[in-house]
This record gives structure tokens, sequence and C-alpha cells, in this order.
């Protein structure tokens, strides 16, 4: 499945990965809200979320060293 999410997000355009982070980052941020306050019922989305924003991370750091 993780083969899968890479070959995804490697197949986008930077562009779109930026505004993917973004998205993630703010969903982040509202999960980390969810949970202090004690909505937040999947606690395991934190976690998720914070990995999707490594895997994109990784792929725009792979085509900043490829680029140079």
């Amino acid at each position: 499945m993780k083969n899968n999410i890479m070959t995804t997000l490697k197949d986008k355009t930077t562009q779109e990965l930026d505004t993917e982070l973004k998205n993630k980052k703010s969903e982040l941020f509202n999960l980390r809200f969810q949970l202090a306050t004690g909505q937040l019922q999947n606690t395991a989305a934190v976690r998720a979320c914070k990995k999707d924003i490594a895997r994109i991370k990784t792929v725009l750091s792979q085509r900043e060293l490829t680029k140079n």
C-alpha cells in the first residue's frame, strides 16, 4: 500500500504536492486541536496525517536533489 501512495505522489506535479502539503498541515492542526479539546475519536488519524506529510516532503526533497 505504501508503494501505491508513493507512486501516486511521484506522479503529481510539484505545485500539486505543495497544495496537498498545505492541506495536510491544516488537517494536522485541526486534528491536534480536536485532540486537545477531547473531541477526536480516531487518534490514529494524527499519526497517519504526520506520515502523509513526511511522504510528501520526501518526494519534494528527492526532486530537489535530482534537479541539482
